[in-house]
């Protein structure tokens, strides 16, 4: 704790330093329950995203297992951009998922078997909700170390600035107090050593 001037003038500077701090507290405490609210948020999303990529992921398989032909989906198109938009959440930057652009293929539909259109539908929905879960895990590590940051303050706040601003007004009050009380006591003692002086004069 940095040693502090027992004055009225530094009393005032801690007194207003603790106003603020209690103050600036709350909208803290805030702040972490929007984010723990939202990362619970991104966490279901993430879930959501999950579970379409495995229903996805079986639709491929199906079509696979019942037609038999060894035939590689990936070959009949292309990924060409990953598109995201700048978004806000409890007042952080992010980046969300829009959509992702795929360029296709040309190929032979006589040789080539009835269900890779389909397929290719599937494996281009995958691939989107791949992009889209590596957008939402980006989201989730932003919140999560945003989290860490606000903790670290609220914790500074509590542990750290508040007590010590109230132990540095009670130190200037008391010191401020004691010269107080030596100066009336100071006060009592010259005017009684007045009063004795007036009193021998008459004497």
């Amino acid at each position: 704790m940095a040693k502090i001037r027992l004055t009225k003038n530094e009393l005032k500077i801690q007194k207003e330093a603790l106003k603020r701090y209690t103050r600036y507290l709350p909208t803290l405490e805030l702040k972490k329950q929007q984010l723990v609210n939202e990362i619970r948020s991104v966490s279901t999303a993430i879930e959501g995203v999950e579970k379409e990529i495995e229903r996805a992921e079986q639709e491929i398989m199906q079509w696979v297992a019942v037609f038999g032909e060894d035939v590689d989906v990936s070959a009949f198109f292309k990924v060409e951009e990953i598109r995201t938009n700048p978004g806000n959440i409890a007042g952080i930057d992010i980046e969300i998922f829009d959509q992702a652009v795929f360029g296709e293929t040309e190929y032979d539909l006589f040789t080539t078997p009835l269900w890779v259109d389909q397929a290719i539908v599937a494996a281009e929905e995958r691939i989107s909700r791949l992009a889209e879960i590596t957008a939402l895990q980006k989201q989730m590590e932003i919140l999560k170390e945003e989290m860490r940051i606000t903790i670290q303050r609220i914790n500074l706040f509590e542990k750290v600035k508040i007590p010590e601003a109230r132990e540095n007004i009670r130190k200037i009050r008391i010191y401020l107090g004691d010269i107080q009380t030596t100066e009336v006591v100071r006060g009592k003692i010259a005017k009684a050593k007045i009063q004795k002086k007036k009193e021998l004069a008459r004497a």
